[in-house]
């Protein structure tokens, strides 16, 4: 992909949110867009399909969709061209209701909003893979229009304007694109984006952690119980060297959340064989049940301090059964901890996101850690600057954890200083990431920086893990040099004493009148 197509790529996507953004805030016209984006994505990928399956190829799109209406069309090629589309991409579009088609129509000033609803359902019909995928696209929304015409005319604008999209042939670029909307649209949304995105740096960090010595691992199975838009179980398909063999396993309670995750996995390309994610409440009822329940890496970033019931009917859940206690119910912190680690495999490794909180609060909490910190679960505790994510500007803290390790020491890495200042974010860099990746590979003591704490150390510490007192990161004041300043304070008298009587004397020298005469008097007073 070259950089000259990946920049109108961006800004095409780009320049179709600004005929959105004055109707609705970023949280809502983020649904229209990524759903409209996903739908020309489908239909173009169908049509090419069609084509070579008629043994007509073209890279052209249009030609493809004059291909396709003609054997459409064509008694004896109809059922057999459908029936081969739909065992190739699982779902077939009429050829009235392509995108290509569709946009025909609004320039013949003929498009109804009907069609692009009926084309939304054809899909979410086609199979249960795509069921709901476009529930949050409310095509008859006042905020597209007061009137139906308005509201034509909102939706056939964005949809020009994604017409000059190349999209079926861009492959990654594309996902990596929607990546970048998704991102754009949780810098705008607040609050609200903590809900469906971590930002890439956090991700990259986290990925690589998990992923550390395995890149080259055939079926590879990464879990997120908390996934949001998917951005996180995506990373690892960067960063592995066997992509087509991961399995992606991922739940979400917001419906509109899981949808958008549905449509990134789809758009970067992973197979469907390969997708497993779950519409459900993570905490209240256990998921995944069904083999495989245990996974190669764990990673989440939960909502922080979250609210859940805590009922005790939960002390009996395997979950969290061993530890005689629950995550209070108005902290669900390590609930969220305790159910990913449930599921990691005896050699795979977990990352998750957390406030610092949980490094040192007591009475449940500090009964889990206690528990954790025995077994040697916790293995690294990263400090993060604060004002890295879109929904919090506190500190937050990576913990990875880890089953059967030989040891039980605890590696800290205070990283809260490593960062670029941005407008509205910290950022982390490559070169913070690098940093914190090599010292947590290679598991050193660096100054201000790490320290590998013992378990006697960390029991010493009552199990208390907050950073500070592993990591000391005092700088101290260089020593005052009073001789030095005595100079510097007399020197500065002195100037001053000869600045006084200069001004003195050049106010002598000022010709004396009666308007001026009082002032003049005063004004000897003040230095007398």
């Amino acid at each position: 992909m070259s950089e000259n197509i990946s920049r109108t790529l961006y800004q095409s996507l780009w320049n179709s949110a600004d005929i959105l953004r004055s109707k609705m805030d970023a949280n809502e016209y983020k649904s229209y867009l990524l759903g409209l984006v996903f739908y020309k994505y489908l239909s173009d990928k169908m049509l090419l399909k069609a084509s070579n399956l008629l043994e007509l190829e073209t890279d052209d799109v249009n030609q493809a969709q004059e291909n396709y209406e003609a054997a459409y069309k064509d008694d004896e090629l109809h059922e057999d061209l459908v029936e081969a589309v739909k065992d190739d991409v699982a779902y077939i579009i009429e050829p009235k209701l392509t995108f290509t088609a569709l946009v025909a129509k609004i320039h013949k000033g003929v498009f109804q909003l009907e069609d692009l609803a009926q084309g939304f359902r054809d899909i979410e019909q086609s199979s249960d893979i795509f069921e709901n995928l476009f529930e949050d696209v409310d095509l008859y929304s006042k905020k597209l229009g007061a009137t139906p015409q308005k509201q034509n005319q909102s939706i056939s604008d964005v949809m020009k304007e994604l017409a000059q999209l190349d999209i079926a042939h861009e492959g990654d670029m594309l996902g990596d694109a929607y990546e970048y909307l998704i991102g754009q649209f949780a810098s705008t949304s607040g609050k609200k984006a903590g809900e469906f995105y971590t930002p890439q740096p956090v991700s990259e960090l986290m990925t690589r952690i998990v992923l550390n010595g395995k890149e080259n691992q055939k079926g590879f199975t990464a879990y997120d119980a908390a996934m949001g838009s998917g951005s996180l179980l995506l990373n690892v398909k960067k960063y592995s060297n066997e992509t087509g063999t991961i399995s992606y396993f991922g739940q979400e309670l917001n419906t509109s959340t899981y949808n958008l995750a549905r449509m990134n996995m789809i758009l970067h390309g992973v197979d469907m064989a390969n997708q497993h994610l779950h519409n459900a409440d993570t905490l209240d009822q256990d998921w995944p049940t069904d083999e495989p329940t245990n996974f190669d890496a764990v990673l989440m970033n939960p909502p922080y301090s979250a609210k859940w019931s805590a009922d005790k009917g939960f002390l009996d859940d395997p979950r969290f059964s061993m530890y005689g206690v629950l995550a209070p119910k108005s902290k669900a912190d390590f609930a969220f901890l305790l159910h990913g680690y449930y599921h990691l495999k005896d050699n795979g490794v977990m990352a998750i996101v957390l406030p610092h909180g949980v490094l040192f609060r007591g009475n449940a909490e500090g009964k889990i850690r206690k528990i954790l910190l025995d077994n040697g679960a916790i293995d690294t505790v990263i400090g993060l600057p604060a004002n890295i994510f879109f929904n919090t500007s506190i500190p937050t803290t990576i913990i990875v954890l880890k089953k059967n390790r030989s040891t039980k020491d605890v590696l800290f890495i205070n990283a809260s200083k490593e960062f670029e200042k941005g407008k509205n974010q910290n950022l982390l860099k490559a070169e913070h990431i690098e940093k914190i990746l090599k010292t947590y590979i290679e598991r050193d003591d660096v100054n201000k920086y790490s320290h590998l704490a013992s378990f006697v150390e960390v029991k010493e510490n009552d199990y208390n893990l907050n950073i500070p007192r592993y990591v000391d990161t005092f700088e101290e004041e260089e020593p005052i040099d009073i001789v030095g300043l005595g100079k510097e304070i007399l020197s500065l008298n002195n100037e001053i004493e000869e600045a006084e009587q200069s001004f003195l004397t050049m106010l002598d020298e000022l010709e004396v009148t009666d308007e001026s005469k009082d002032i003049i008097e005063a004004t000897k007073e003040v230095f007398r």
